[in-house]
């Protein structure tokens, strides 16, 4: 790998540009602002307002359900489905949470497509009915319900992909080389030395020869890596990106690997949940309930004694979409992704468990709306902190921009 740039921010640096530029992300729309205040909805679920909302079966949930985290999802057999694909927050906890975060995120979104009020009733209402019907019938549930725009542009999209679509991407440029600059990183010499020792671990390299067209005697070298400046949430996290090399000669393939560091959640987890104690254990073992084709291409590793999750990023795996909405296309949003969500949460219930479920979120239905009144409660008041908190956010921004000028 190459030697660091003096020019390149050092770790005394880096803190500084990660929460600026986490602070501009989020300056740049509601929505946007919603996808990174994580804590902020946390902080109302702990407050009095919230008593309202069921305990349902506990289970491993998203704990950051907003609609950037579900997109197609590549397994290692090479099928695609879309999934949960981001599961930093996950804990055993409240199925109730990930509904309203992403009842909470659609609105968001529609409110940022200038969408009418109403199209934001509709889209509590189809969500709860793609919910319950991803409960009650699991998989041929989801099938059979229309897919959004956004998702069937997605999934065209993840069919063609290959290995040079997904470094002109993420690493502009399909050369076994991170090209150091804005987004990636010159490392310091224990991070280098750390990750040359990570990748010659047994589990990492087992993980990596686990996917499609892949022999478990290839081997693996780590070619190049930088650190990542990515996210919205996560900035601030420790983040490399990685570049292996897998096999020999002609028939070597290169692979991109994403290392995050693994703090505790914010998410609230159930009193009596059984959760693993180390951050990136607790991640990888949400994800291995939540979305099958993400859990089993992740691996919880130490780096410099910190827990990280260690991925592959496959070609196939993309964000949803979701900045310009029709009203149909809302509504068919909001059913379609809370079924994913409700097939996720399903997954691990008994049938009982189920059963009950389905009957506490049936409750509580007014003559006017077809959705929980905890549920539209919910998403109102939220609605109107996160607006105001937004403005309050852009202000602040603003200011700090003036003053630097």
């Amino acid at each position: 790998m190459r030697p660091g740039r003096s020019e390149l921010p050092t770790n005394d640096k880096r803190a500084a540009i990660l929460d600026h530029t986490r602070q501009l992300k989020m300056a740049r729309s509601a929505h946007a602002y919603v996808r990174g205040s994580t804590r902020q909805f946390y902080a109302w679920l702990r407050s009095a307002s919230s008593a309202e909302v069921p305990d349902g079966p506990s289970v491993w949930i998203c704990g950051d359900c907003h609609v950037g985290n579900l997109g197609p999802l590549v397994d290692a057999d090479g099928e695609v489905e879309v999934q949960i694909r981001d599961v930093d927050q996950t804990v055993i906890g409240n199925p109730a949470h990930d509904l309203i975060r992403l009842a909470l995120s659609l609105t968001m979104a529609s409110r940022s497509s200038d969408l009418p009020g109403v199209t934001s009733v509709r889209m509590l209402e189809e969500a709860m009915a793609g919910y319950e019907e991803a409960l009650a019938y699991g998989d041929s549930g989801v099938r059979r319900l229309p897919a959004p725009d956004a998702v069937r542009v997605a999934m065209r999209k993840a069919g063609g992909r290959r290995w040079r679509h997904l470094a002109d991407e993420r690493i502009e440029g399909s050369s076994p080389t991170i090209p150091l600059g804005k987004r990636f990183w010159a490392l310091e010499s224990d991070e280098r030395t750390a990750l040359q020792a990570l990748f010659k671990e047994d589990k990492v390299h087992a993980l990596i020869t686990s996917m499609e067209k892949r022999d478990a005697g290839d081997k693996v070298e780590l070619i190049d890596a930088a650190y990542w400046m990515k996210g919205c949430s996560s900035l601030g996290r420790v983040r490399y990106a990685a570049i292996v090399g897998v096999g020999e000669g002609r028939k070597r393939k290169l692979a991109l690997i994403d290392l995050k560091a693994a703090v505790e959640a914010a998410a609230p987890a159930a009193e009596s949940a059984d959760m693993p104690r180390d951050n990136a254990k607790r991640v990888v073992e949400g994800a291995r309930h939540l979305s099958p084709n993400l859990g089993d291409r992740m691996l919880a590793v130490q780096l410099n004694g910190e827990p990280v999750v260690l991925r592959e990023l496959a070609p196939q795996d993309l964000k949803l979409e979701v900045e310009s909405l029709t009203c149909e296309d809302a509504k068919t949003a909001a059913r379609y992704l809370a079924a994913v969500v409700g097939l996720a949460h399903g997954r691990q219930m008994t049938l009982a468990d189920r059963t009950a479920w389905l009957k506490a979120l049936k409750r509580r239905r007014s003559k006017t709306l077809d959705a929980p009144s905890w549920l539209w409660t919910s998403v109102v008041e939220l609605v109107g902190q996160h607006e105001s908190a937004y403005l309050e956010h852009c202000r602040k921004y603003a200011l700090a921009e003036d003053k630097a000028s």
